[in-house]
């Protein structure tokens, strides 16, 4: 141990390595300083009167252009003195780094690293030694007692006696840590006066690996990415299996493209959901709003008379053009979604409602009106010119993937870049402060219900082009359970205000993913459900110990 803690620097001999480090370019950055005091020094503090004095309102237009019209007479002087240190300036920064890469490193920083090694060691071998300690004082003294009281206290003690050590442990291995850190960061510090908080590419990079590795923790990361590295494994094992067992390659393009097809009308229906999730709710309706839109769209795109009737009623839109059918069907199934979407809003937002009741009342009505007008018979296919006229393959690429990419970029611009996005986090984080703001919770709440019920829409009649009709009331069943999932993986937290869009396409394509992997291997339909159960359990519970931690 004694040879140990003689490599190690003290404070004093750091800064004693640094001193050397810390003349030569000190005595540079004196010399750059004084060249630009009357140049770069006075370009920025004009720039800086002139910002100001055009966003100021004491003064009239003439007084403003007369003071700025004087600012940059001064502006072109204090340019011209830039420009003539320019070369002066950028040769003395050129001498300072390449002292800093002759010298840093081998006469400081590697010293700092060996040091904070050693110290690292040091510090493992006095846990060690106090816990030790602490056991032979803690026999020592069970052994002198026979109360069962007393032998309970003195268990007690001795366990807050190891937590102690354990702490003092961590707060030694910190301290090199920070020690270490800090000394890398010198560098950048020197460099960063030096330049102006200019860095190069590779300069920025370094600085953020050296950032991550200083912030990192692995429980955090655990409980952020632990869930997605067990599924990226089950993939890496399903892709290796599947050619073994079935003799059909998993990982190909057309597989990929398939995954990316499917999962396109599903991410509408996660993107709406999401939204109710950042409200701190949720939505049971999906699956019956599919069912309905698949229906209506169906209906409205039949190829010929229809053959089921709504209600006894047949419908006949075969006179209308193509085209003006796809619209209508698409109008038709927008709305319907949307009314049904705001009938909750409105009692969550009224009434103090949770969402999974008056969102479950809405599964009730939609499914029991659905079935009855209809029987409950599917209503077959669609005009074929449909699909190829909007989700044509070109050169064997699904359009419809386009479909989902604008909807993704259009939900991340009303959630990043809009008032009623910024509310939405607001009103999910917390409502009560949120309406204290000035916030009105309710319109913000039937807000997001309404644009659920516009992407359930567009989501069903996208399936409907998808699947060629074959719309019925059963359609769509469970789908509620994969939109909220693939939320929830995604990091859409229950707890409200928290995730991104990033997550949502993710958490639908793991789940999309899954689902196509578990079929393609030829696994029960309803033991693919297990999975899925399991994967929500999970992701709900790494959830739930992010937001325990946090508070």
């Amino acid at each position: 141990m004694a040879s140990t803690s003689t490599k190690i620097l003290t404070a004093e001999q750091e800064a004693k390595l640094r001193q050397p480090i810390d003349e030569y370019v000190g005595n540079i950055q004196e010399q750059i300083n004084a060249l630009r005091e009357e140049g770069t020094d006075r370009v920025i503090e004009i720039q800086s009167v002139i910002d100001s004095l055009k966003r100021d309102k004491i003064y009239t237009a003439q007084e403003k252009a007369t003071r700025i019209q004087e600012l940059q007479r001064e502006l072109e002087k204090a340019k011209a003195v830039e420009n003539k240190n320019k070369d002066a300036v950028a040769k003395l920064i050129g001498d300072a780094e390449n002292y800093l890469k002759a010298h840093f490193d081998t006469d400081y920083y590697q010293a700092v690293i060996a040091s904070c090694r050693d110290e690292k060691v040091l510090a493992e071998e006095n846990y060690r030694a106090a816990v030790a300690k602490l056991n032979q004082e803690h026999q020592a003294t069970m052994a002198k007692l026979s109360d069962a009281h007393e032998i309970k206290d003195e268990k007690y003690v001795h366990k807050n006696r190891l937590f102690d050590a354990k702490m003092q442990r961590i707060k030694n291995l910190q301290e090199v840590k920070d020690r270490q850190h800090a000394a890398f960061e010198h560098k950048f510090h020197l460099i960063d006066l030096l330049r102006m908080s200019r860095f190069t590419f590779g300069e920025s990079m370094a600085q953020r690996w050296e950032n991550y590795k200083y912030t990192f923790n692995r429980r955090d990361f655990l409980l952020k990415n632990g869930l997605y590295i067990a599924i990226i494994i089950i993939f890496i094992a399903l892709c290796i299996i599947t050619p073994l067992v079935k003799n059909v390659q998993l990982l190909t393009v057309n597989n990929v493209l398939n995954i990316l097809q499917q999962a396109s009308p599903r991410m509408f229906l996660a993107l709406g959901v999401a939204g109710l999730i950042l409200l701190a709710g949720t939505d049971l309706s999906i699956g019956r709003m599919v069912g309905m839109g698949m229906t209506a769209a169906t209906i409205v795109m039949h190829q010929g008379i229809n053959t089921g009737s709504v209600f006894g009623h047949i419908f006949d839109f075969t006179s209308l053009p193509a085209l003006v059918r796809v619209i209508l069907a698409l109008v038709v199934c927008i709305v319907l979604c949307t009314v049904f979407t705001t009938i909750a809003g409105f009692f969550t937002a009224k009434f103090k409602m949770h969402p999974f009741i008056s969102t479950m009342a809405n599964m009730l009505v939609i499914f029991g009106l659905v079935t009855y007008s209809t029987k409950g018979v599917s209503f077959g296919a669609i005009d074929p010119n449909i699909p190829n006229m909007i989700i044509p393959r070109i050169n064997n690429f699904p359009t419809i993937i386009l479909w989902a990419v604008a909807a993704v970029v259009i939900v991340w611009f009303i959630w990043n870049k809009t008032t009623f996005g910024k509310n939405l986090y607001a009103v999910g984080g917390n409502p009560e402060s949120a309406a204290v703001s000035g916030i009105s919770v309710f319109w913000v709440t039937v807000g997001a219900f309404v644009m659920a019920g516009i992407l359930y829409g567009f989501g069903a009649w996208l399936e409907c082009i998808r699947m060629v009709g074959s719309g019925s009331a059963a359609y769509g069943q469970g789908w509620e359970m994969d939109a909220i999932a693939a939320c929830v993986v995604g990091g859409i937290s229950f707890t409200g205000g928290i995730g991104k869009i990033s997550g949502v396409v993710v958490g639908v394509f793991i789940f999309t993913a899954l689902t196509y992997s578990l079929t393609t291997l030829g696994i029960d339909t309803n033991l693919q459900f297990v999975f899925s159960g399991i994967i929500i359990l999970v992701a709900v519970m790494l959830d739930c110990l992010k937001y325990v931690q946090k508070k």
